[in-house]
């Protein structure tokens, strides 16, 4: 079986999984918890630019590893290049077991329980759904990166498309009230730092993903050019529509009227398209949300074909498929502990408590930048404003870090525990 995997990814493809991943449904959610906790829209605003400028600045840092290992894995290959391969395998195993099984699973739940409000099907009618939309997303995946990749990117253009329907309506129909706006820069009762402190975090969490295109460099043509690109184009272009999209929201619902996520983007619904506002949203939402599993599924099996390809894990991953030159067998292995984990039905927790240890390796993933560049070699893509651009990126982490510890310690704990009982499965792997 061949080993290689087919570079075929161009430019306008590679910035669409990023855009496609990274704008699920965190854009109708977080707009409404910042709504709640701060009060006034400039601080959102600020809080969307601090985020983007944040995901830029780690964007560019991951562009220039990218360049300097052009192959599938992402921060696997980085962290293996920079600590060795226990760090590396520690970081794999954290994302076999939980976290993108684990994100799968709620993507999948997510979009089944959007068409429930749409056409009102029962419990276990929903987990079908989620499971047929995982098979059908691992089929589409397996059958060919060109296949795969070009559904993800009609599915990011239509997404992009519907968002910019959304915004364009209801400023251009003047749906909305510009009072709304108002108090603009500081709520009335003060902005307390909890409340932006929650703000950050929800901002950090709606911007997550835009690292994972690095996991396919390994089928980028060009990839010490266009990787560094197509990270830092797809998050400025997410920053811009979230803030646009945010605006439109503010614009259309009071913030004396918001309760929930779900409440204000039903509330939004019904001032855009009527008494069918609601279900429309939840098209909307499906659509949006759809496109970020294409992009997990994509991207996220290439981490353990790197590692089977080291001999870190099942060495029947590590195999493309003859006919469709993909990782197959990697695709399923994920797909599978997905509907394992949609059929159990309690994923939602184990995920949380993986948040805080993987923000912890997206940092050790660019400090390893400090690391590779004391050893040299050229590369055609060099980090712009280093070191201040990797130090301010650190620093925020640092930050986020903080946050997460301090709002559930023992969530922390318990993820970082879990990760590092993957020390002794190392040792055996590699006796």
């Amino acid at each position: 079986m061949p080993t290689e995997l087919k570079r075929e990814l161009g430019l306008g493809t590679a910035t669409a999984v990023v855009v496609g991943e990274v704008i699920a449904v965190g854009i109708f959610l977080t707009p409404a918890q910042m709504a709640k906790s701060i009060g006034a829209p400039l601080p959102a605003f600020l809080v969307w630019l601090a985020m983007g400028t944040m995901a830029v600045a780690g964007a560019l840092c991951y562009g220039e590893l990218a360049s300097r290992f052009p192959e599938a894995g992402g921060g696997y290959v980085y962290l293996r290049e920079a600590y060795g391969p226990r760090v590396a395998f520690l970081y794999g195993w954290k994302c076999f077991l939980v976290l993108d099984p684990g994100l799968t699973a709620a993507l999948a739940v997510g979009i089944s329980g959007y068409v429930a409000y749409m056409f009102s099907v029962s419990d276990w009618q929903q987990k079908v759904i989620a499971v047929g939309t995982i098979a059908a997303v691992a089929a589409a995946n397996v059958a060919g990166l060109r296949f795969g990749a070009g559904l993800l990117r009609w599915l990011t253009v239509f997404k992009v498309a519907l968002l910019s329907v959304i915004i364009v309506w209801a400023f251009g129909g003047k749906l909305g009230d510009w009072s709304n706006f108002v108090p603009f820069a500081m709520p009335r009762s003060g902005l307390p730092v909890s409340a932006v402190a929650g703000a950050v975090l929800s901002g950090f969490f709606s911007f997550g993903g835009w690292w994972d295109l690095t996991k396919m460099a390994g089928e980028v043509r060009d990839p010490s050019r266009v990787l560094p690109r197509a990270i830092a184009y797809g998050v400025c272009a997410v920053t811009a529509i979230y803030i646009a999209t945010s605006a439109a929201f503010f614009y259309l619902v009071p913030l004396e009227r918001v309760a929930s996520g779900e409440t204000f983007a039903a509330q939004a619904g019904e001032a855009l398209f009527g008494a069918f506002g609601g279900k429309a949203f939840a098209a909307i939402v499906v659509i949006s949300v759809l496109g970020s599993l294409v992009a997990i599924m994509m991207a996220a099996p290439r981490v353990y074909f790197a590692m089977a390809g080291d001999g870190l894990f099942l060495k029947s991953a590590a195999s493309v498929h003859p006919r469709f030159g993909t990782p197959a067998r990697a695709i399923l292995l994920q797909a599978a502990l997905a509907v394992l984990l949609v059929v159990i039905g309690t994923f939602q927790q184990i995920v949380a408590y993986f948040i805080f240890i993987t923000v912890v390796f997206i940092g050790l993933t660019v400090a390893s930048l400090f690391v590779l560049r004391r050893r040299g070699a050229s590369v055609v893509f060099r980090t712009p404003g280093y070191p201040l651009t990797p130090i301010l990126f650190l620093a925020l982490v640092v930050g986020l870090l903080a946050l997460l510890a301090f709002n559930n310690p023992t969530q922390a704990l318990l993820g970082a525990a879990v990760v590092l009982l993957g020390l002794p499965a190392y040792r055996l792997i590699k006796c």
